[in-house]
């Protein structure tokens, strides 16, 4: 493992409820009201995908323009939710001053645009990070794997040498297609088990140490750092040699 690809909505800050806030007023502007299940959804999606949703949702004809302008009032009525503060995820503070005492890269992976992460980098910290990538700096967003694929290319890594957290089965997807290993720690929706994926019930109590167990096994036996592969295959030869 040589770098951690962080998403941050619902997985370093609890901002997926001031989201909900905002999901409700902006149907109530629109002349709706918004289920939970149409919520569960939206969580973690990209602008797009999360407008497509709301305007089939309502009914409503999905006039790019329109939706542009529904998506750009959403996020400024949700950075005024965060300018309020945004209150961390159990863990998550710990784990990337760990992570920064270590000296082991990070980047900053969001579908959020740029100009409302730059809010929640006003409580998170920016010193954290070694790169960060926005929902609108890449063609397609998650679940798309481009977000992942760029904060991979920015730090100059294969994405197969990263870990991934996120909390959504939507950022999952995302980090999974781009051939990362991934830590899971649902926040507002359940999250499906994949091959790749290591659940657990919040990042409270993870160290370095940890997601680098994590890492080693999801990641495949090429993916794995040279002395990694030489002691797993030290470990088969040893067991082999004890089979009668």
């Amino acid at each position: 493992m040589r770098a951690v690809l962080c998403d941050m909505d619902g997985t370093l800050v609890d901002s997926e409820k001031l989201w909900d806030v905002a999901m409700d007023a902006l149907y109530d502007r629109l002349g709706g009201v918004l289920t939970p299940e149409v919520r569960a959804t939206t969580v973690g999606g990209c602008a797009e995908n999360t407008m497509r949703i709301v305007y089939d949702d309502l009914g409503l004809s999905p006039d790019p323009a329109a939706m542009a302008d529904s998506a750009n009032w959403l996020h400024d009525y949700t950075a005024g939710l965060f300018d309020t503060g945004l209150p961390w995820c159990d863990g998550a503070r710990e784990l990337l001053d760990g992570l920064a005492a270590a000296a082991m890269p990070v980047a900053l992976v969001t579908n959020t645009p740029r100009a409302l992460a730059e809010r929640a980098l006003n409580t998170i910290g920016r010193h954290y990070f070694s790169a960060v990538v926005c929902g609108d700096e890449v063609s397609r967003g998650k679940p798309a794997p481009d977000p992942y694929l760029r904060a991979a290319a920015l730090l100059e890594l294969d994405p197969g040498w990263c870990l991934a957290v996120e909390d959504s089965p939507t950022g999952a997807a995302a980090a999974e297609a781009a051939g990362c290993a991934v830590l899971v720690a649902p926040n507002a929706v359940p999250v499906p088990a994949g091959l790749r994926r290591r659940q657990v019930a919040s990042l409270a109590g993870l160290g370095l140490a940890d997601l680098h167990d994590i890492y080693t096994d999801l990641a495949t036996p090429h993916e794995r750092e040279p002395h990694e592969r030489e002691s797993h295959e030290r470990e088969r030869a040893c067991l082999s040699a004890d089979t009668p």
